[in-house]
């Protein structure tokens, strides 16, 4: 790790500050005339429900309940503090945003072993028009894609946790002892990446997905840590020392949490289908009846889940499929008001929109930058790229199993910062190492301020469009670069 450990958290938490103005700025603004925009109408009703019931929500005749409790019960927590107005329904996705900024910032220090770009990961994040919107609006994907940051944060820091214990076993000469290695003890990051994935799960089912791709990426790891350490046998000793402990931690862990989650509506008696036993379902049975009622509940999610099919002839307006995402071809219209003068736009015909939109200064180079990661790993095992990949494949590549389903581009929120990291990870190819120069380093930095600038530079010009501001009708077409984003 860098020796500057000072700076790296001052500019770790300068950074924070700077993105929290930037996602706190006007937030109460947009409204639908007063009301919650978009999926705002769903989200932000039910977390006033959970407000107001202390945990759950409790509307049956609504019956559109279909994600897990936590991020609600998050947002209620803004809306008790702020009460129930725009601010109070978008304070905690505001907060979660601003903390993806401070995650970003160690986890690409640690990844890349530099202050600079753990830095630059920041700024880009701040800069991501993706980010910016989820982090501004009353639905839950910011949520998961906090948690999950944090939980690769923990993985990250268990990795060298891990190789720092085992090379003390090989400074005593105990490496030999066993042909499977040593024993490693309790691994409290390992256990800290399953507790954030569990909240992640408990935030949004999309959660599994990470689940099961993190769980491979620390398989990995504790392999190569033990080949690394001359461990006889490496694959063997993981399957037989570590496999059994991580799955205690990374997948009961995330289970109890999630029914953790659930103790609010279990304790209830006005739960939406928490007393489904002896109304939909029989009364009797193995299972205690809050369990087959939270069973039923989630079968009747899934079913929801699984049928919402893209109807025949007449898609959603902004739906849009897993093909389009990484470069981010359609965006999402959250909403849109004209009128004629408005607020001294300094036109006849003025225009408010927020739109969710992946800055193109980043989102146009996903393909390239996941391609060099793809190189890295294939032509030099780089165990940084192949990490950032499965992060972005987690919440990429399982939306290809139904591409009939409505699919939407808020889905790729939790995977924008591995898209970042992806970034980092290539400019600091651009920079360049110490040994090779000054010449080559001050040619490396100069490409990569120039790319940060403009990273900038498009987020604000794209800023009207992330917030809402009024502008003229001919600057709203400015802003739409692709007839796709009509």
């Amino acid at each position: 790790m860098p020796t500057d450990r000072l700076r790296g958290w001052v500019v770790a938490l300068v950074l924070t500050v700077v993105g929290g103005v930037v996602r706190f700025w006007d937030l109460g603004w947009p409204t639908d005339h007063g009301t919650p925009i978009f999926d705002e109408k769903h989200y932000v009703p039910q977390a006033w429900q959970v407000l107001r019931n202390g945990g759950y929500e409790d509307n049956p005749g609504y019956e559109l309940v279909v994600h897990p409790p936590l991020a609600k019960q998050l947002m209620a927590a803004g809306q008790w503090v702020f009460g129930y107005d725009p601010v109070g329904w978008r304070a905690a996705s505001a907060l979660a945003g601003t903390l993806c900024i401070l995650a970003i910032v160690r986890v690409a220090r640690r990844l890349t072993r530099s202050t600079l770009l753990g830095g630059l990961a920041g700024v880009l994040l701040i800069a991501d028009g993706v980010s910016h919107v989820s982090a501004r609006v009353g639905m839950i994907d910011v949520f998961p894609a906090l948690f999950v940051l944090l939980a690769f944060a923990a993985l990250l820091v268990d990795r060298d946790d891990v190789r720092a214990r085992l090379a003390t076993v090989v400074a005593e000469g105990r490496i030999g002892d066993s042909v499977w290695g040593p024993r490693l003890g309790i691994r409290w990051w390992r256990l800290a990446a399953g507790a954030c994935l569990g909240l992640s799960l408990a935030a949004k089912w999309s959660g599994l997905y990470y689940i099961a791709f993190f769980g491979l990426l620390l398989v990995g790891f504790d392999a190569a840590a033990r080949r690394a350490a001359g461990v006889a046998r490496p694959f063997v000793g993981t399957l037989v020392r570590d496999v059994a402990p991580a799955l205690w931690a990374c997948l009961a862990v995330p289970v109890l949490l999630y029914v953790a989650s659930w103790l609010p509506w279990i304790a209830s008696e006005t739960g939406t289908d928490r007393h489904a036993v002896g109304q939909q379902l029989s009364s009797g049975g193995l299972l205690p009846d809050w369990l087959r009622g939270l069973v039923y509940y989630s079968t009747k999610v899934l079913e929801f889940h699984a049928t919402l099919d893209t109807p025949r002839g007449s898609p959603h307006p902004w739906e849009s499929k897993p093909w389009t995402w990484p470069m981010g071809l359609r965006p999402m219209l959250y909403s849109y008001e004209s009128g004629a003068g408005e607020l001294g736009c300094g036109s006849s015909s003025c225009v408010s929109a927020v739109m969710l939109i992946g800055t193109p200064a980043m989102w146009w180079l996903a393909v390239p930058a996941l391609g060099w990661s793809v190189w890295r790993v294939v032509t030099a095992f780089d165990w940084r790229h192949a990490a950032v990949l499965v992060g972005y494949g987690a919440g990429f590549l399982p939306w290809f199993t139904n591409i009939d389903r409505q699919m939407y581009f808020f889905y790729m929120t939790p995977v924008a910062p591995f898209l970042v990291l992806a970034i980092v990870l290539a400019l600091g190819e651009f920079l360049g190492r110490r040994e090779q120069g000054l010449e080559r380093r001050r040619t490396g930095t100069l490409v990569v301020g120039i790319y940060t600038g403009l990273v900038v530079a498009n987020f604000v010009w794209l800023w009207p469009i992330l917030v809402g501001a009024w502008i003229t009708a001919d600057r709203w077409n400015a802003e739409l670069w692709l007839p796709s984003w009509r």
